[in-house]
């Protein structure tokens, strides 16, 4: 048997590389099924999983109740287009949005969508309309998406940018705090100052969008006085804040939403990757005022909302509250398992359990032995960063404390190794 399945694995390597375009990035890892914080692949070998389909999995692969829901709903029906009919899972997913939502306002609605990307993309449009502006606000280390727009504004040159321009215009770009390189609170809203005397007409910005704690670009958490300033900042020339929560959102730093450790309310906030419990969902949700700024028909898509995804969407909202508890102690232990570990001069940051290690050498060699490594010895394991010298960890908040220590070992052996 165990030959037959390694025979599979060759099989499936052998295809992905004659059948998929080259520009898909994967590791030699072959899944065959998933459950909780484990995988295993095509050769019967199990991994604890530190990448959760990165930050797909908070809940964990197939959780019970989610795939409940999936099946009781692909029973009914599997698509209708809610432009065509609408349907109680769409209406559902957006009032338990509306429900949970920390943004300014007292009437939250929402938009549901395919993919982060494509929700960036609505938000923008939703601030263009709401205030008759162009321009949009971005800043350093960010990853928005990897539509022509998204990619516009996402930071990091290779591999999500180089070759592809022409880029989209109208697309500024501020730092934000980051201490590890040097830059403070003051340094951030200093260059923001000075972008909106040399740079670009605040009072043309439609809206700025800033993930609370930034993803791809290295699990950087911003700053609750950095926050405060930029607000009043934004509020002074009429600019909308969107906060990206793809990533940081549905409960990956504790509280469900990462701006809620923060003395902020975004105007829009945008979801992902867990909503939808595994299947393709975003969202947008802010208050009427500016949610309702498009006209009918302004917004839409086919798929947009799909039925099963909402049905897990449902699932995935009624029980992230509750993992708050958890979610803070898996960050407890991670971080002080993280400061013991990591190596002379590197960097331990990020909120609750969404932590990461940045080393010292600004390239990617170390990060890349380290993760080979940690999946030859059973764990997967992610980096980032604009030097993709950042090790970031997204393990389920389902995660037990036995699964949890086991990929902490490993990745201390590669640390070491």
């Amino acid at each position: 048997m165990a030959l037959e399945e390694r025979r599979a694995t060759d099989r499936v390597q052998a295809d992905r590389e004659r059948y998929v375009a080259r520009g898909v990035s994967t590791p030699p890892l072959v899944v065959e099924r998933a459950e909780g914080a484990r995988i295993w692949d095509a050769d019967g070998r199990e991994y604890v999983d530190f990448a959760g389909g990165i930050a797909c999995a908070n809940l964990g692969h197939s959780p019970a109740g989610v795939v409940d829901a999936i099946h009781a709903q692909a029973d009914r029906y599997l698509h209708q287009c809610f432009m065509v009919g609408m349907y109680e899972p769409y209406v559902a997913v957006c009032r338990r949005l509306a429900e949970l939502s920390p943004c300014k306002g007292a009437e939250q609605r929402s938009i549901l969508l395919n993919s982060g990307a494509e929700a960036i993309e609505n938000a923008v449009k939703i601030a263009r309309a709401a205030t008759g502006r162009d321009a949009v606000l971005v800043f350093d280390n960010a990853f928005h998406g990897r539509t022509l727009l998204t990619m516009t504004m996402t930071a990091k040159v290779v591999p999500y940018k180089q070759g592809f321009g022409p880029f989209a215009p109208e697309v500024y770009r501020a730092p934000v705090p980051y201490p590890y390189h040097g830059v403070s609170d003051d340094d951030a809203v200093a260059a923001l100052e000075y972008l909106f005397k040399a740079g670009v007409d605040p009072k043309s910005i439609a809206c700025a969008v800033l993930e609370p704690v930034q993803g791809e670009g290295g699990f950087i958490p911003m700053t609750n006085g950095y926050l405060t300033r930029l607000r009043e900042l934004l509020d002074a020339h009429g600019i909308l804040f969107v906060a990206d929560e793809i990533q940081s959102g549905c409960g990956r730093t504790g509280p469900v939403w990462a701006i809620e450790h923060f003395d902020v309310q975004p105007d829009l906030l945008v979801a992902g990757k867990t909503i939808g419990g595994g299947l393709p969902l975003a969202a947008v949700t802010g208050d009427a005022a500016v949610m309702d700024a498009p006209g009918p028909g302004g917004l839409g898509g086919t798929f947009g909302g799909n039925p099963i995804a909402c049905a897990a969407a449902v699932v995935v909202l009624d029980q992230l509250p509750g993992l708050r508890d958890r979610a803070e102690q898996l960050g407890a232990t991670i971080r002080a398992r993280l400061e013991q570990i990591a190596p002379a001069g590197s960097d331990v940051r990020g909120l609750g359990p969404m932590l990461a290690i940045e080393l010292p050498e600004r390239n990617g060699e170390a990060t890349g032995r380290i993760t080979t490594a940690a999946r030859e010895r059973g764990l997967v394991l992610l980096s980032c960063g604009i030097y993709g010298n950042v090790i970031r960890l997204l393990p389920p908040l389902t995660i037990s404390d036995d699964e949890l220590a086991r990929g902490l070992d490993i990745l201390e052996a590669c640390l070491v190794g």
